[in-house]
């Protein structure tokens, strides 16, 4: 078997081999699911990680300190080609090599119900920071030229809690450290997770509890310091909705962070997404109580959004 620091240079540049085994492929009539194990080497850099020219759709780390890449693409992307004979029709991007000499027996499948229940619980402890440009460790300057990347990396230390998903719902920079009537306000994410700057892009996870957001220096404040402020909420990873998600405009289209075949969560971000907001009223304020007979339905909120 190819160990994790074995690699090939080829004119393509360099390639990493590795085991069959590392590499499950499941194809559709228009899509592919490719998942890749990795060691630990290659799961400190998820971004590295690439099918062609598309980056992990999705990332994640396994308890032996490797991590799990999931590509979940179109076969029209990707730099994909298709080749058609007379008698198939062959949909290639990569080869693999093994040095495998032996198959594995086949072992008779079953099926074995199980029931339980999860119950979890632990303080959540929200943190941000500046990384150095290869990602490496904290940026040694908070200084930065117009145009310049600027890496935002946000995290939640979940402690005893069951796995959750970080997002940011909502930052904006200013010129002030507290946001007051007289700041200047500059949004970067909205409407529920909607980065807004088009020269801006959230980097693949390597945890649910990470999100990198690569921010191009933007003109706002120059030569002033500038503060960014961000709404940080974390949520069930298999659950992502209107409400919880990280979407950056592409190539002219909004894309899903965590899963591109869910885009469709993204459209509103060009209008306004749902909210969970309730309006409750009409109340009446009198300097007396001579009529307290108001109006019942007011104790009810109502839902407007």
């Amino acid at each position: 078997m190819f160990s994790e620091t074995e690699f090939v240079n080829t004119k393509h540049g360099w390639l990493y081999l590795c085991s069959l085994t590392d590499i499950n492929v499941k194809c559709r009539k228009d899509s592919v699911i490719v998942t890749w194990k990795v060691g630990q080497a290659l799961a400190s850099y998820p971004s590295r990680l690439l099918l062609g020219n598309c980056a992990p759709s999705k990332f994640s780390r396994t308890s032996d300190g490797g991590g799990k890449a999931v590509f979940h693409y179109r076969l029209s992307e990707c730099r994909f080609r298709q080749m058609v004979t007379t008698e198939m029709h062959e949909t290639s991007n990569f080869s693999l090599t093994s040095a495998a000499n032996s198959r594995p027996e086949w072992v008779r499948p079953y099926l074995e119900p199980a029931f339980g229940a999860l119950q979890d619980y632990g303080r959540l402890v929200f943190s941000m920071g500046l990384l150095n440009d290869d990602l490496s460790g904290p940026a040694l300057s908070n200084v930065f030229t117009l145009g310049s990347f600027i890496y935002v990396w946000a995290a939640v230390e979940q402690q005893m809690h069951q796995p959750l998903m970080l997002y940011m719902e909502e930052c904006v920079a200013t010129n002030t450290a507290v946001i007051g009537p007289d700041s200047q306000i500059f949004p970067v994410i909205a409407n529920q997770g909607c980065l807004v700057d088009k020269s801006s892009r959230f980097l693949p996870r390597s945890d649910s509890s990470f999100l990198l957001l690569q921010l191009q220096a933007f003109k706002f404040a120059m030569g002033s310091e500038v503060y960014l402020h961000c709404k940080l909420v974390v949520w069930d990873p298999d659950d992502l909705n209107e409400e919880k998600k990280a979407c950056l405009n592409s190539i002219g289209r909004w894309e899903l962070l965590d899963d591109p075949f869910q885009n469709d969560l993204c459209h509103c971000c060009d209008s306004g997404c749902r909210t969970r907001k309730r309006v409750l009223g009409p109340l009446v304020i009198n300097s007396s109580t001579s009529n307290n007979d108001g109006n019942k339905s007011a104790f009810l909120g109502k839902d407007y959004s």
